[in-house]
C-alpha cells in the first residue's frame, strides 16, 4: 500500500491519491508509516504524499493528518527509530504543522500536554514540533474552546503553559523542557521580578553546590562561557551568568581564573565601547551597545534579594579591579591621579567600576560593610609608596552613605591613626578629610587622633609633623565654638553633605573653644621649625577663619606676633623687612626659614575677610571689639608702610641686581634667589591688597603699578639669568601669590570696566601693556594649576563652585579681549614676548580644553555664563550644541581672517591655537545636528580652498577634518580624494606617465604633500582597517553561532560582510593612488609598506572567514567578494611589486652615492655611510613582510576557489619572483664581458688586437643599454 501512495502521490493529479486514503482506516495508515519508518525507506516523501492527499481544506483531510501527528509522536519517543530519520520526521511534521487549523492544533498542544504530565517523554525529540506548535497556536485568530468558555490562541496558550509549569516534571523530561522553553516566546511580565530574583538566587544556589561536588563542572562553565562570550558577549554575561560565576569564584581554585575572565571581559567591553563611538560607520552597524559594567552593577542590585553567596565574590572582584588598574606611577615622578578628571581609558574606568562595585554592595548589604571598610584602611596603610587616591575616595564615599557604620569600625580607624606619621602628607589629608564625620559622633576617636597629633608634632620625620599640621587645620575647621558665624557660602566638598548633627551637641560648641584653643597653642610651636610646615599653617589659617571665626583674634595675634620679628617699624627704612632672618645656613647649603611671602599673604586675606565679615556682624561687645580693633589697625598701618617703602626700595636694598649671582650651584646664588622669590611675592601680596582697599583710587592704582615695576624688574632679571645658565628649574616661573578671585576681578577691571567713575584709575593700569600682560599670564597659571592638580593657590582655591564661577568670569574676559582686539593690530606696536591676544587665546584653548576634564557635567551653565554678562547661568533647558556652534563661529571668523590676510601678517602659531581650540569646542556639538553638518561642510571647504603650506597648519587641520568626518560617516572616499592630490603633487613612480592632476585639496600642494598629508591619510586607512578588522572577528563570531534565531544572525552578517567589502573596495583605490606615487624615500614609503602589509593580512581575515562559511553551510560566496578579490588583483598587487623596485631603486641609488663619498674620504665619510646603510636596511625591512602578505593572501584565495567552486585566482596575474629576478640589461652586460675575456685568452694576437677593438666598441653601447 506504501507504494501505491508513492506512485500516487508522483501524479499531479490528487484525486485517485484522496481515494486511496480514505480507504484506509486509523490503524492501517499507523501501521503503513511505522513500517516504512522501521525499514528507513522514503518515510519523508510517504508522509509527504499523504499529506498532499489531506488538504486542511476538509474536514477529513484535518482529521487524517492529526492521525498521523497523534502517531508519529509516540513512534519518535519510543527511541525504535535511528536518530536521522526520527529528526526527518519531525522535521517535516514542524514544517507542516502551520498549515493545520486552530482547533487542530490545540488538540495537538492537548495532547503533548498529557503526554509530559504522563511521564512518556523518552528522548524529548518531539518537543521540538511541540515549540513550533505553541508559536502557531499563538498567532491564531480562531476561538478555541476551553472547558465551558471559549479562547483565542494566545490565551489557549498561556493556559497550557500554566497547567503545564504547575505539573509534577519527570525527571528525565527536565531538560528537554528547558530546552522547548527557550523556543516558546514566554512574557517576562506574568513572575513578579522580585520572585524571579529569588528564583535565580535558588537556582545559582543548586548549580554552586553540585559544581562542589565535582570540580570538573566549573572549568566546564568557564569553558562554555569564554566560547559563548565570543559569539555574543550579551547573552554569555548576562547578569545571572555573572552572579554564578562570582559564586564559584568563592572557591579559591578557581578564583584567578574566573577574575582574569572577568577582567578581561570588563576591559574589551571598555575598548569596544569607545571604538564604537568613535565611528558613525561602526554605529550605525551596531545599534545596540553592550556595556558588562551595568551588567556587573546590575548583579550588586540583584544581589539584595538573598544572594549571600555572591556577595564575597563581589567584594573581592571590587578590589581586584581596584588594584590591577590603579592609577600608575611613573619612575621617579608622581603618580598620575585621575580623581578630578574624567576616566576616558579603559583601564581607568575599570578602576572606576571595582570602586562602583564596593560602594553599592556597601550600601546594600549590611553584614559585610565592617569588613570592605577593614579592606579599604589596609591599603591605605599598606600601599603607601603607590598611589591610593581611588582607595581614598571609596573611602570618603563609603562614610557619606553611612558615617555612623565607622562608630562600629572606630577601633580600626584608631589603628589607622597610629600609622599617620609614617603615611606621605597628601594621603594623610586625603584619610582625615574622608573620616571627618567619625570625630563629630565619636568622642574617643577624637581624643585618640589628638594624642596622635600631637606626639607626631615633636616627631624627628618633617611629613609627621606637617601631618600632625594637617590634623590640626582639620579640627579648627570642623568644631565650631559657640557663636561662630555660619559659613554656607564656603562650605567644603565633603562638609557639605556629610552630618552636621553633633551628638554632643549640647556642650560642645560651648566646650569647643578651649579645646580650639589648646590646638591653636600646639600649632603656635609649629611657627619655629620648617618652611614646609610653617607654609602649611599660613595656607590653612584662612579656612579655619571662615568655618570659625570666633578664633579670629587669636589666629590674628598669633600672625602679628610673627610679622613683628621681620617687620622694620622705622618708617624710612629700607627695605621694610628683614630678609635675611627669612634663610638659614647649614654649613654651606642655604635653606629658607620663614616663608615671608606667604605669611605676608595669609594675613593679607585673613584681614580682608575679617573686615568684610566679621566686623559687619559684630555686636555691642566693646572690650572685644576694641582689642579686634587693635590688632585690624596695626595690620593695616604695617601693610600701609611696607607698600610705600617697597615701591622706593630699590634692587640695590634688597642686594639684588643684575650684577648678582643667581647661579644655584652657589650658596650666594641660592640666597638671591631666595631673596628674588620672597620680594615678587611680597610685591604680589602688596599688589591685590592695595587693589582691594584702592576702591578704584588713582593713588592706590598709582602704587599698585609701583609694585608691579619693582616685581617685573626681578622677573626680568631672573628670565635673563635663567636663559644664560640654560637651567631648567630658572626657565620655571615662579607661582604668582594672586588669588583665582582677584584675577578674574582684575581681569574684568582692566578689560571690561566702562564705569566712567573708574575711567581715569584705570588708565593708569592699563597705560602699561606689561601689566596687562602679566594679568593675563598670571590668569593662564591658574588656569594651568587648576588644570594639573583640581585646585588653585590661596583662598577657596580647594572650593569647586568658587572655582568655576571664577573661571566663567575669566573666560568671558579672555573671550572678549581675543575677539575684540585682533592680532595684527597689536602686534604692530608690541616690543617682545606674547602678544596678550596670543595669551587670551592660549588661555581659552586651556579652558576649554579643561572644562570637559574637569567640570563635564557643568558644561551647559559653563557655555551659558559666556554669553550673558549677570553669570546668572541657571536655566534648565540649555542647547550645548547651539551654545558651542556659537562660540565655534566666533573662531571661525578669527581663522578665515587668518587665512585671508597677508602673507607677512601670517601667524602660524595663532593659527594652530585655533584650529585646536575649534577641535576641542566641536567635541562638544551633537554629531546628528545641522550645526555639526555645517562645520564639517566649512572644515571641508576650508581645506579645499586654502592653499596652506605651513606644515604644522595643515596638520592641525587635517587632523580637525577626520576627527569630524568619522563622525559622520566612513572617511574612505575622502582618504581616496587626498590620495588622488598626492599622487598628482609628486608625480608617478614611473617618470614616463604624467598624472592627471585632479586637485580636489588645494591643502595639499608640493610642500605639505609628503610627509606630512601622506602619513595622515596612512594614519586614517590604519584606523579604518583597524576597524575592518574588528568587524570580521565580529563576523566570525556570527559565523559560529548556531542559535535558534538564525534569520536575524544572517541578517546582521549580510550586514557586516558588505561593509566590510565597501569599506576595503575603497581603502584599495586609496593604495592603487600612493603606490603609484614617487613618494620620498624615509617615513612615508616605510609607512605605506607597512600599511599594505597589514591591509593583505585584513583581506585574509576576510577570505578565512569565507573558507570558514563554505565549510559550515552551502552557500556560494556573494558577488561583491568576487569584485574585490578582482580589484585587488588589477589595481593593488601588480602596483605593490612596480612599488617595491622603484624603493629598491631609491635605496641602491641612495647606497652608490654613499660608496662614492666613501670612496673620496674615507676615514671622514665612514660613519656617514654605516648610517645610510643601517638605514636603508631598516627601511627595506618590510618588503619581506609584504611580499609574504600577498602571497598569504593568493594561498587563501586558492583554498576559498576549490571550496566555492569560484575560480578567483583567474582575477590575480602571475607574483614576480623576488628571490631570483632576471635584470636583462644587465645580463647582456655579463654575457658581452664574458665574451670578452674568453676573446683575450686566445693565443692568436690577431684575435687578441680584435677582441680589443671590439671592447673599446662595446663598452659605450653597454652604457646605453643600462640608462635605456
Amino acid at each position: 500500500m506504501a507504494q501505491r501512495i508513492l506512485a500516487l502521490a508522483a501524479e499531479e493529479s490528487p484525486e485517485r491519491l484522496r481515494e486511496a486514503l480514505q480507504s484506509l482506516g486509523e490503524s492501517e495508515l499507523g501501521d503503513m508509516v511505522t513500517r516504512q519508518a522501521l525499514k528507513g525507506r522514503e518515510t519523508a516523501a510517504l508522509l509527504r504524499g499523504i499529506f498532499k492527499g489531506s488538504p486542511c481544506s476538509q474536514q477529513s483531510g484535518v482529521l487524517r493528518r492529526l492521525q498521523v501527528y497523534k502517531h508519529c509522536i509516540p513512534l519518535v519517543e519510543s527511541g525504535d527509530l535511528h536518530l536521522g530519520k526520527a529528526s526527518e520526521i519531525i522535521g517535516l511534521l514542524m514544517l507542516e504543522a502551520r498549515q493545520l487549523p486552530g482547533h487542530a492544533l490545540a488538540e495537538l498542544a492537548t495532547l503533548f500536554v498529557d503526554v509530559i504530565k504522563g511521564g512518556s517523554l523518552s528522548n524529548g525529540k518531539s518537543l521540538e514540533l511541540f515549540a513550533t506548535v505553541l508559536t502557531a497556536l499563538a498567532s491564531s485568530k480562531e476561538s478555541l474552546v476551553y472547558g465551558k468558555g471559549e479562547l483565542n490562541g494566545e490565551e489557549f496558550k498561556k493556559q497550557l503553559i500554566n497547567t503545564l509549569c504547575c505539573s509534577k516534571w519527570d525527571p528525565r523530561s527536565v531538560i528537554h523542557l528547558a530546552n522547548m522553553f527557550r523556543s516558546v516566546d514566554l512574557e517576562v511580565a506574568t513572575v513578579p521580578l522580585d520572585q524571579l530574583r529569588h528564583v535565580e538566587g535558588t537556582v545559582i544556589l543548586h548549580i554552586v553546590s553540585v559544581i562542589n561536588l565535582d570540580q570538573d563542572l566549573s572549568e566546564e562553565l568557564i569553558r562554555h562561557l569564554k566560547t559563548e562570550q565570543q559569539k555574543d558577549p550579551a547573552r554569555a554575561l548576562c547578569p545571572f551568568s555573572v552572579a554564578l560565576l562570582l559564586s564559584v569564584a568563592v572557591k579559591h581554585r578557581l578564583q584567578e581564573q574566573i577574575f582574569d575572565f572577568l577582567k578581561t571581559s570588563i576591559t574589551r567591553s571598555c575598548k569596544d565601547l569607545q571604538f564604537l563611538q568613535a565611528s558613525k560607520f561602526l554605529q550605525d552597524l551596531f545599534p545596540q551597545q553592550y556595556d558588562v559594567t551595568t551588567v556587573i552593577l546590575e548583579v550588586v542590585k540583584n544581589s539584595a534579594f538573598g544572594w549571600d553567596h555572591v556577595t564575597q565574590g563581589l567584594v573581592d572582584l571590587g578590589f581586584s579591579l581596584m588594584e590591577s588598574y590603579e592609577p600608575r606611577k611613573p619612575f621617579g615622578g608622581k603618580a598620575a591621579d585621575t580623581t578630578y578628571g574624567l576616566s576616558k581609558m579603559p583601564a581607568q574606568q575599570a578602576c572606576r567600576l571595582g570602586a562602583s562595585i564596593l560602594l553599592e554592595t556597601f550600601k546594600v548589604h549590611e553584614p559585610i560593610r565592617s569588613d570592605i571598610l577593614e579592606q579599604v584602611l589596609n591599603r591605605v596603610l599598606t600601599k603607601a609608596a603607590s598611589p591610593v587616591s581611588h582607595f581614598i575616595d571609596l573611602l570618603s564615599n563609603i562614610v557619606v552613605s553611612a558615617p555612623l557604620v565607622l562608630q562600629n569600625s572606630s577601633s580600626k580607624v584608631t589603628e589607622t591613626f597610629d600609622n599617620l606619621s609614617f603615611l606621605p602628607i597628601d594621603t594623610v589629608q586625603g584619610l582625615l578629610r574622608a573620616v571627618q564625620p567619625l570625630l563629630k559622633v565619636s568622642m574617643s576617636v577624637r581624643d585618640s587622633l589628638i594624642l596622635v597629633l600631637q606626639k607626631a608634632i615633636f616627631s624627628r620625620q618633617l611629613d609627621a609633623r606637617k601631618a600632625a599640621v594637617a590634623g590640626f587645620l582639620l579640627l579648627l575647621r570642623n568644631f565650631k565654638v559657640l557663636g561662630s558665624l555660619s559659613s554656607s557660602q564656603c562650605s567644603q566638598a565633603i562638609g557639605a553633605t556629610q552630618v552636621q548633627a553633633d551628638v554632643h551637641a549640647c556642650y560642645n560648641s560651648a566646650a569647643n573653644e578651649a579645646f580650639c584653643l589648646e590646638i591653636l597653642g600646639s600649632l603656635r610651636r609649629c611657627l619655629s621649625q620648617q618652611a614646609d610646615v610653617r607654609l602649611m599653617l599660613y595656607e590653612g589659617f584662612y579656612d579655619v577663619l571662615r568655618r570659625n571665626s570666633q578664633l579670629a583674634s587669636s589666629i590674628m595675634e598669633t600672625l602679628l606676633s610673627q610679622i613683628k620679628q621681620y617687620y622694620l617699624p622705622q618708617p624710612d627704612l629700607l627695605p621694610p623687612l628683614k630678609l635675611e632672618g627669612c634663610i638659614m645656613a647649614q654649613g654651606d647649603q642655604i635653606f629658607l626659614q620663614e616663608p615671608l611671602a606667604h605669611l605676608l599673604c595669609c594675613i593679607q586675606h585673613c584681614l580682608a575677610w575679617y573686615k568684610s565679615t566679621v566686623r559687619l556682624c559684630q555686636g555691642a561687645e566693646d572690650d572685644e571689639e576694641e582689642e579686634d580693633v587693635g590688632f585690624e589697625q596695626s595690620f593695616e598701618e604695617m601693610l600701609e608702610s611696607v607698600t610705600r617703602r617697597m615701591i622706593k626700595s630699590e634692587l640695590e636694598d634688597f642686594e639684588l641686581d643684575k650684577s648678582a649671582d643667581f647661579s644655584l650651584s652657589s650658596g650666594v646664588g641660592v640666597k638671591n634667589n631666595i631673596y628674588a622669590i620672597q620680594v615678587m611675592g611680597i610685591c604680589e601680596v602688596l599688589i591685590e591688597y592695595n587693589f582691594n582697599i584702592g576702591n578704584f583710587s588713582k593713588n592706590k592704582f598709582e602704587d599698585v603699578l609701583g609694585l608691579f615695576t619693582c616685581y617685573n624688574k626681578l622677573s626680568e632679571i631672573l628670565k635673563e639669568k635663567a636663559g644664560k645658565n640654560k637651567s631648567t628649574l630658572g626657565n620655571k616661573t615662579a607661582r604668582s601669590f594672586l588669588s583665582m578671585g582677584f584675577v578674574s576681578t582684575l581681569l574684568t577691571a582692566l578689560f571690561r570696566d566702562n564705569a566712567q567713575s573708574h575711567e581715569e584709575s584705570l588708565a593708569v593700569l592699563r597705560s602699561s601693556t606689561e601689566f596687562l600682560r602679566y594679568a593675563v599670564s598670571v590668569a593662564l597659571q591658574k588656569v594651568q594649576q587648576l588644570e594639573e592638580t583640581g585646585q588653585t593657590g590661596g583662598p577657596d582655591g580647594q572650593n569647586p563652585e568658587k572655582m568655576f564661577q571664577n573661571l566663567c568670569k575669566i573666560t568671558r574676559v579672555l573671550l572678549w579681549r581675543y575677539t575684540s582686539i585682533p592680532t595684527v593690530v597689536e602686534e604692530s606696536g608690541k616690543k617682545k614676548g606674547k602678544s596678550i591676544s596670543l595669551l587670551c587665546l592660549e588661555g581659552l584653548l586651556r579652558i576649554f580644553n579643561m572644562v570637559q576634564q574637569l567640570y563635564t557635567a557643568r558644561i551647559p551653565q559653563f557655555l551659558q555664563a559666556l554669553d550673558i554678562t549677570d553669570g546668572d547661568a541657571e536655566e534648565t533647558d540649555i542647547n550645548v550644541t547651539e551654545k558651542a556652534a556659537f562660540q565655534i563661529r566666533q573662531f571661525q571668523r578669527s581663522l578665515v581672517n587668518q587665512f585671508s590676510s597677508a602673507e607677512d601678517d601670517f601667524n602660524s602659531k595663532e593659527t594652530q591655537s585655533l584650529i585646536i581650540v575649534l577641535s576641542t569646542l566641536s567635541k562638544l556639538l551633537d554629531p546628528a545636528s545641522q550645526q555639526f553638518l555645517q562645520f564639517l561642510t566649512w572644515t571641508v571647504k576650508i581645506c579645499k580652498e586654502n592653499a596652506l603650506e605651513d606644515i604644522a597648519c595643515c596638520k592641525g587641520l587635517l587632523s580637525l577634518l577626520f576627527s569630524l568626518h568619522v563622525l559622520y560617516k566612513s572617511p574612505v572616499s575622502l582618504l581616496r580624494e587626498l590620495a588622488q592630490d598626492i599622487h598628482a603633487c609628486l608625480g608617478d613612480i614611473d617618470q614616463d606617465i604624467e598624472v592627471e592632476s585632479r586637485s580636489h585639496f588645494a591643502i595639499v600642494n608640493a610642500k605639505t604633500a609628503a610627509p606630512t598629508v601622506c602619513l595622515l591619510v596612512l594614519g586614517q586607512a590604519d584606523k579604518v582597517l583597524e576597524e575592518v578588522d574588528w568587524l570580521i572577528k565580529k563576523l566570525t563570531s556570527l559565523g559560529s553561532d548556531t542559535s535558534e534565531d538564525s534569520s536575524q544572525a544572517s541578517n546582521q552578517t549580510q550586514a557586516l560582510e558588505k561593509g566590510v567589502i565597501l569599506q576595503l573596495g575603497t581603502l584599495l583605490t586609496v593604495y592603487h593612488e600612493l603606490v603609484q606615487t614617487a613618494l620620498p624615500a624615509g617615513s612615508c614609503v616605510d609607512t605605506l609598506l607597512r600599511s599594505l602589509s597589514k591591509t593583505y593580512a585584513i583581506l585574509t581575515s576576510l577570505v578565512k572567514h569565507y573558507i570558514q562559511a563554505c565549510r559550515s553551510t552551502s552557500n556560494t560566496i556573494p558577488a561583491r567578494l568576487e569584485k574585490l578579490v578582482k580589484l585587488s588583483g588589477s589595481h593593488l598587487t601588480p602596483q605593490c611589486y612596480s612599488f617595491i623596485t622603484y624603493v629598491q631603486n631609491i635605496h641602491s641609488e641612495s647606497l652608490s652615492f654613499a660608496e662614492e663619498k666613501k670612496k673620496k674620504k674615507k676615514e671622514d665619510e665612514a660613519a656617514a655611510v654605516s648610517t645610510v646603510m643601517a638605514k636603508v636596511l631598516r627601511e627595506t625591512k618590510p618588503i619581506p613582510n609584504l611580499i609574504f602578505a600577498i602571497e598569504q593572501y593568493e594561498k587563501f584565495l586558492i583554498h576559498l576557489s576549490k571550496k566555492s567552486k569560484v575560480n578567483l585566482m583567474q582575477y590575480m596575474k602571475l607574483s614576480t619572483s623576488r628571490d631570483f629576478r632576471i635584470n636583462a640589461s644587465m645580463l647582456d652586460s655579463a654575457l658581452q664581458e664574458h665574451n670578452t675575456e674568453d676573446a683575450e685568452n686566445e693565443p692568436d694576437n690577431d684575435q687578441s688586437s680584435t677582441a680589443d677593438q671590439t671592447d673599446e666598441n662595446q663598452e659605450p653601447r653597454k652604457k646605453r643599454r643600462r640608462k635605456k
